[in-house]
């Protein structure tokens, strides 16, 4: 349906007018990777998420063994659907979004309180600026357009006072958009910033081909 959607409107109003249209598809089928559940007018309900169920036995592997982990999400709702499982889990942990006020305190207390197992950050919070060598795994729950922004994200934990190994590991649903994104940054590094750059701005370099 949205490929009808945007092919229809881009044959009728051409590409550059189209940049709205292009852009919501592209973010329902990437939140629907990450978890159906959030996707709008309950359209996910009830529709289970490999991805989700992945990430959910993977930090219990890792808490258990006595790791700290850095999970980094664009889209607050996975964080919120992330956050309720660490609760009923039982696995401590902190979270900090756009709308977090007490943003240094969070920080101070990942750094310093090594029973919190988890600090759950979004992209637009905590991709810059954040020194978190408390933890020694990275989770990129979601693969970003712009791999420069993932590099800033991951070294979040590789700051000076880190002393130990870091592993940082990116989380992609076979088969969908996001190893398309993937295959996109390898094939046209120039594309990703051009498709994001701002809701403002259209770069040129995206083809009709590339959508």
């Amino acid at each position: 349906a949205s490929r009808e959607r945007v092919f229809r409107e881009v044959e009728t109003r051409g590409l550059a007018r189209s940049r709205l249209c292009i852009l919501d598809a592209l973010l329902r089928l990437r939140q629907a990777c990450c978890h159906p559940a959030v996707l709008p007018g309950d359209l996910g309900r009830d529709i289970p998420s490999a991805k989700f169920d992945l990430f959910c036995d993977f930090v219990s592997e890792v808490v258990e063994e006595g790791h700290r982990v850095l999970v980094f999400s664009q889209f607050v709702r996975v964080l919120e659907v992330l956050r309720r499982w660490f609760e009923q889990a039982g696995i401590s942990h902190l979270y900090l979004d756009g709308r977090t006020r007490d943003r240094e305190e969070r920080v101070r207390r990942f750094q310093e309180d090594e029973s919190v197992a988890a600090f759950l950050v979004s992209l637009k919070a905590g991709g810059t600026g954040l020194n978190l060598t408390g933890a020694d795994y990275v989770v990129l729950y979601d693969p970003w357009w712009n791999p420069a922004v993932e590099l800033q994200a991951t070294d979040r934990a590789h700051r000076l006072g880190q002393t130990r190994k870091v592993f940082a590991y990116k989380l992609i649903t076979q088969g969908t958009v996001e190893e398309k994104i993937l295959a996109l940054q390898d094939r046209k590094r120039g594309l990703t910033d051009d498709v994001l750059r701002t809701e403002s701005q259209w770069g040129g370099e995206l083809t009709v081909d590339d959508v």
